[in-house]
């Protein structure tokens, strides 16, 4: 876990598991982990509530053909994101697994 995955709310501590990014680049590796033969790996830029880069990013494992630009939903937890891809075993933290249309706060 990261130190901004753990944030005090509220009088408690939660874990940010999940987060809205914009896709802003591909990463190409020739020589990688089994693991990532066949997958997309895509850098993906944390958005902040406002819809604004944060200036964080993840290297993400795509698994919904999300495209340059595309605000995803990201799951930044690495047993969660080995679940996801069915894997036990794997060097694998971040996962695209949605493409957002739409964000709503309210509050």
């Amino acid at each position: 876990m990261t130190s901004n995955q753990l944030t005090f709310c509220e009088g408690r501590f939660t874990i940010e598991a999940m987060y809205v990014g914009q896709v802003s680049g591909t990463v190409v590796a020739t020589i990688k982990h089994a693991a990532f033969n066949g997958r997309k790996l895509l850098i993906v830029d944390k958005l902040g509530e406002d819809g604004t880069p944060t200036g964080s990013y993840d290297i993400c494992v795509d698994t919904v053909q999300a495209g340059m630009g595309d605000k995803v939903l990201v799951l930044d937890e690495g047993n969660g994101a080995r679940q996801v891809l069915n894997m036990k075993v794997a060097p694998i933290r971040a996962v695209i697994v949605g493409i957002v249309d739409a964000v709503y706060v309210t509050g």
